[in-house]
């Protein structure tokens, strides 16, 4: 059968405006290689959560911390969870030997937890090294009056020289 010039020049221009095939090849590709970054970097290394503020003191340990609650404490603020709980200056000239606010927020967390729960009584405190020993000591007390008397320090871990 013959066809007309207009109906061969219409099947022409049809021709240019097909949609191509999807190219699943490269889609797989993709895909692949998003499997294998989501598992490096979902590893079984627990990271302490960081802040800018804060410098820690540096240690030989090669034990990994375990995922408990956190005190912060750089050179302006405490903060319990990354909530700011009081100021280290004021805890620095208050009188007292504990700091009070931070208790109350202590024994909140730890009745809000269920009792059963291995976690319970563990701590951790991350401490600017800057920061004045008489804090620390206040805060130490603070935690033990809540109970919380299994306590963890936080350091950044000194690479061990090959040999």
């Amino acid at each position: 059968m013959k066809m007309s010039r207009r109906a061969r020049r219409m099947e022409r221009n049809h021709k240019k405006f097909k949609v191509p095939p999807l190219n699943l090849v490269a889609l797989m590709d993709i895909f692949t290689i998003l499997v294998f970054f989501l598992l490096v970097s979902s590893s079984n290394t627990h990271q302490l959560p960081t802040n800018k503020d804060l410098k820690l003191p540096t240690s030989k340990s090669t034990q990994v911390p375990e995922e408990t609650l956190v005190i912060a404490i750089t050179p302006k603020d405490i903060l319990l969870g990354g909530i700011s709980i009081a100021k280290v200056e004021s805890v620095l000239h208050s009188q007292e030997n504990t700091v009070p606010k931070l208790i109350e927020e202590l024994m909140y967390h730890a009745s809000s937890k269920s009792p059963k729960t291995e976690q319970q009584g563990r701590i951790t405190i991350m401490s600017d090294e800057n920061v004045p020993y008489e804090v620390i000591q206040k805060v130490l007390a603070s935690c033990q009056q809540s109970n919380y008397t299994k306590i963890a320090f936080a350091a950044v871990q000194k690479a061990i020289p090959k040999m």
